[in-house]
């Protein structure tokens, strides 16, 4: 089978070869830059310093050699900034502080303090406050917090505290999608996958703001997850908010792109933890299924995209409801929490709901396992969530920094045979 037909049989829950595979084709699929060279090298592919199109989570360009070496089954379509603004173009080269060499968007501006912190700025802008910070020994770029007090006065209007937040696509970042959608789909075989992201409500991704020089309103996660409590209204507005110029955006993605993409991927937002859920059933149906039923039923109606959300942790008690917005793949199954047993929610969900990275636990058996322990766990798990279609092979969550090369071509080779 070509990649796109084995993706499109697998998410329509028809039998495949194999489980379709994605490396790299989402946000939370991917790859870190720092393993990249050494998978590279594991696969006898040109040596080249790897891009890194999005900081924060230090990830890697999955380019053609790669996915075609690891027997990978999507391209993904992502905005032409980074998550911090800038965009990734005229690639230069950046010394991460470990000495490894990449190449990074011309406006990746950083500046180093006396204890050899690395500062990562929103929009190129040196003048602004940090948005970003990687330790010396560190992979990642994280978050910096930058809410200013909100005393007793503070207003709590969500399209002012937020009104910078989201935007409209320009014509630039849709002539972008158009140009990158018909190359994938013209010169490759393989399936498209959209990065929209912007249904991801209350996404902790989002919510510090990263990519804006100087966030308003609440931008610290302990706040955030009190808001629903102390300002429902100001919550419901931002979500109101966001789901308008989500829906707006997708009209515009799907002008320009049409039916060329497979998969939306519509929101990052986590609801689970690794021994429960992170809010209540309750608290979900209020606060964000309603508005994830707009986005989803507007998907459905106007395209024939298949809706893709991704959400960590221990959520079994959530996939109906998920299911009931429309949702058609969840991503992962997170097998290492509460509740996440594969062969428990394939005979419970079947042909209900596809389910996207349930391999191998990469909290021990990728991260500290043998090869053998991790092709066979991984084996295990792709033939009972891929049993009958509805299955799409990938690591839970993007494949960290420190995981043995050989470990992670052992998961690959037990999906795709590569």
């Amino acid at each position: 089978m070509t990649s796109r037909e084995r993706v499109r049989d697998a998410i329509n829950f028809k039998e495949t070869d194999r489980a379709p595979f994605d490396l790299g084709a989402t946000f939370v699929t991917g790859l870190s830059a720092f393993e990249m060279k050494k998978l590279r090298a594991s696969y006898g592919l040109e040596e080249k310093p790897v891009k890194v199109f999005e900081p924060l989570m230090f990830l890697g360009e999955v380019e053609e050699d790669l996915l075609d070496s690891v027997g990978g089954d999507f391209i993904g379509i992502f905005g032409p900034d980074s998550l911090l603004a800038y965009e990734n173009s005229n690639w230069k080269n950046w010394t991460a502080p470990n000495g490894e060499d990449f190449l990074v968007g011309e406006g990746f501006t950083t500046s180093v303090g006396d204890d050899g912190m690395v500062y990562l700025y929103a929009n190129s802008n040196p003048n602004s406050e940090p948005a970003a910070h990687m330790p010396p020994h560190g992979f990642y770029f994280d978050h910096i917090y930058r809410q200013k007090p909100l005393g007793p006065d503070h207003e709590y209007n969500a399209r002012v505290d937020y009104s910078d937040q989201y935007a409209v696509y320009t014509d630039h970042e849709l002539r972008h999608f158009e140009k990158c959608a018909d190359y994938a789909y013209n010169n490759t075989d393989k399936s498209i996958i959209f990065n929209c992201g912007m249904g991801g409500l209350g996404d902790f991704f989002h919510i510090p703001g990263s990519w804006l020089e100087a966030p308003r309103g609440i931008r610290n996660l302990e706040d955030w997850m009190m808001a629903p409590y102390l300002h429902p209204e100001y919550v419901k507005d931002y979500y109101e908010m966001q789901t308008e110029i989500c829906i707006k955006d997708l009209e515009l993605a799907y002008q320009a792109m049409g039916d060329k993409v497979d998969i939306c991927y519509v929101s990052g937002t986590d609801f689970g933890a690794q021994n429960g859920p992170l809010m209540t059933i309750d608290a979900y149906r209020e606060f964000y299924k309603p508005y994830m039923i707009r986005i989803m039923s507007w998907i459905h109606e106007n395209t024939p995209w298949k809706t893709m959300n991704h959400t960590c942790g221990a959520v079994a008690d959530f996939i109906d409801d998920f299911i009931e917005t429309g949702l058609d793949i969840l991503n992962p199954v997170q097998v290492s929490a509460a509740g996440m047993d594969p062969k428990t929610l394939k005979d419970k969900y079947a042909d209900k709901i596809v389910f996207c990275g349930g391999t191998v636990n990469p909290q021990t058996t990728l991260a500290a396992g043998t090869p053998e322990e991790v092709y066979d766990e991984t084996k295990k798990n792709t033939e009972i969530l891929s049993a009958g279609g509805g299955f799409i092979g990938a690591n839970i969550h993007n494949i960290q920094a420190g995981t043995p090369t050989e470990n992670i071509r052992a998961l690959i080779s037990a999906v795709t045979g590569k």
